[in-house]
Formats: C-alpha cells, structure tokens, sequence
C-alpha cells in the first residue's frame, strides 16, 4: 500500500507525535509498503540534512506556535498540501494527532474519496485550557470532532483518551497504543558511573523525563526534590525550562537525552515520575517501565493503562505534589518494593514491540480502505 502520514509534528521536533511517525514509516517500509510524509518544515537554521531518509518526506511551510516557540505549525497553503498529497496517490492517509494540517488534509482526502486513520494523540482541548488561547477548550473539542468523524476510523491510544473522545461526539474508535522498543530501553543498561555522577552522595536517583511545557506540570517535583536521601534529575526541554529551574532549584536539569544516553539514564533511575494529568498516552512511562523502574504516575489519561497499580508502580491524584512526594517516599523507603515493581515493569511490556503494534495498524489501513470501496460500490482491495 501507499500511505501519506500527514503529521503535525516530525524530527528534528522531540515529542510522542513525532516519535511514533518514524517508527510508523519505518515498519510500513519494513513490511514493503510506501510510507510518504508530509510535515510541517523546521526553522531554517534546523534543515540541512534532517530528512535524509529511506521514504519521502515534504515539508509544508511553517510558522511558530504562539507562546510555544519550539514548536511549528504547519501552514496548509492549499497548492503545496494538495500536489503533496495527490501526487503521492495513497491508499490511505494517516493523519498523525491532526488539527492544522491535518485538518486540512482530512477536507482534501474527503473530497478525493481517500480513505482515512486519524490517529488521535494530543489532548489539544486540554492544551488550549493550559495556554489560555483565545479560541478555547470547547471550540478545541469541535475541530477535533469534526477532523475525527470525517475520517473511517479513529485510533486512540488508550482507555480514558477513548472515553474523552466518545463524550465528545467523537464516533468510529477504536484502541491503538504504542509500541517500545525493550532492545534499546533495558534494565542491563544500569550505569554505576551515571548514577555516581548524578547522585554523588549515594542518594536515590529520582527522574523525570519529557518536554517541559506549562501543561507537563513539572512543578510539582518540587515537594520530592526535598525528600532527604533523593536527587531529582530532569531530561527534557520546552518552553518552560527557565522558569522550572527557578522554581526548582534542587532539581538537576540534564537537557534533551537521545538514543543511548537516554536508554542509560532511565535504567539508572530508582523511580521514574511523571507529572502530567493530560497525558493521552505516555511514551516515557513505557520507556521507563521497560528500563525496568517503578513509576509514579497521575491517575489519569493514559498512564491508568500504564501503571498497574501495586505491581509496577504507583497511581496518584493529578496536579498533587504532596501526594507524588508521599508515593516516592514510600517506595524510596523499600528496596524490595522497588525491586519488584521494577521486575514486573519489564514483564508488562516484554510484548509491546513496535512492530506488533505496526502491524495492528495496518490491519487498521485495511479495514479502511474496506469501508471505503464498500461506500463507492466498489470491490474491496485484497
């Protein structure tokens, strides 16, 4: 098959959305279809040599997020978007956590007669509330309505996204979760001389990893960073790093990790914490589970799918500091705990592989493309 990933976000962007379009494109070319993404372009000074890969990449021209300047949105200039998109002559069209370009590309495929996949990743109504944008969180929630039910089928990534989708108005969902890569995110990876370098005094090396953005609520480490015995490190970057490192000021900020240092740091961690209530997912709470590590976690989004409550980590009330710091305390207090969270952390996504998850998705394309040679009168493709 052909498929056109039309993605609001694409390397050199460091998120979930863009993470989960490479190891998509990867797998469609692994399994021998024709992966074409179509992305919003980078600032000039990040061009050069970011798109040397095995499957066509266009880039839509871009302007910068208001109030979030790391990150573009596409500008879905009706010519360039529409010779993309045609010229690739997909089978399907995936469209990745669509509200800018995507929703453009889901009016263009509608009116060409393109099966779509919407995949829904971004809890944009949520975002709109945190930023306090103009246009707001109900009006967030009717373009996401409208994008998503225009589409054959919506993929969610879990449970409570799901449930957010359906009391919206959102129709035709079904589960899609990410895979984790358990080569590369590995208990063995442990490193005596980072844990040294990171907690010098022998202290419990607590971690936090993701973009550091208002609607991260990273804040709220603060409370744990005061814990006697634990050293809080924090591996990311976003608009709100500055303010953070004020505001936490017995907080170690280590910047973007990537590829080994980022397999190492997670394995070296005692206690993986995430802080986010808004998460439709949460791609570092697998990493970390599979680096083997106890997470605590909000009870809420998609780390209740996550986190199994009492067996790989600890659930607790969203936007509460106290109670994270209470539930490290807790765990920093009992090795044994700890060590059999961590265990079956590593158990629970041992069968979470991208290309398991890949192929699920295109079952998926299929039964799409099913759907929409049934509507036209046509035979359904093999």
């Amino acid at each position: 098959m052909r498929i056109a990933i039309v993605t609001e976000s694409f390397p050199p962007d460091v998120n979930g959305v863009a993470h989960s379009v490479v190891r998509t494109a990867e797998h469609l070319l692994d399994r021998g279809h024709e992966p074409v993404v179509i992305a919003p372009a980078p600032p000039g000074a990040s061009r050069q040599n970011i798109d040397r890969l095995p499957y066509p990449v266009v880039r839509i021209p871009s302007v910068p997020l208001p109030r979030y300047q790391g990150f573009r949105l596409g500008v879905p200039t009706t010519t360039r978007l529409t010779g993309a998109l045609l010229s690739a002559q997909p089978d399907v069209v995936h469209l990745a956590s669509p509200f800018v370009l995507g929703a453009r590309a889901a009016t263009l495929a509608s009116r060409h007669g393109l099966p779509m996949v919407a995949v829904y990743q971004t809890d944009v109504a949520a975002y709109a509330r945190a930023y306090r944008v103009s246009w707001g969180e109900a009006a967030a929630w009717r373009r996401i309505r409208e994008i998503h039910n225009s589409a054959q089928r919506t993929l969610a990534p879990s449970t409570r996204a799901a449930a957010d989708l359906i009391a919206n108005g959102v129709q035709r969902i079904w589960l899609w979760r990410r895979g984790v890569d358990a080569v590369r995110f590995d208990p063995a990876k442990r490193c005596a001389a980072l844990r040294e370098r990171l907690a010098p005094n022998g202290e419990l090396l607590i971690g936090y990893v993701g973009r550091l953005a208002p609607e991260k609520r990273v804040e709220l480490l603060a409370a744990t960073s005061r814990l006697p015995g634990v050293r809080v490190v924090v591996a990311g970057d976003g608009p709100a790093r500055r303010q953070l490192a004020r505001e936490l000021p017995g907080v170690t900020f280590l910047g973007v990790q990537q590829g080994e240092d980022l397999a190492r740091l997670y394995a070296s961690l005692d206690v993986f914490v995430h802080t986010g209530p808004h998460e439709t997912f949460g791609q570092t709470i697998q990493e970390a589970l599979a680096s083997g590590v106890p997470v605590v976690a909000p009870a809420s989004g998609g780390p209740v799918d996550l986190v199994d409550e009492g067996v790989t980590g600890s659930l607790v009330p969203p936007n509460d500091g106290d109670a994270l710091a209470a539930a490290v305390a807790g765990l920093a207090g009992d090795a044994d705990r700890r060590r059999a969270y961590g265990l079956a952390a590593r158990v629970a996504v041992s069968r979470r592989s991208w290309s398991a998850v890949g192929d699920e998705l295109v079952g998926h394309y299929h039964a799409v493309r099913a759907v929409a040679a049934t509507t036209a009168g046509l035979p359904a493709a093999s």
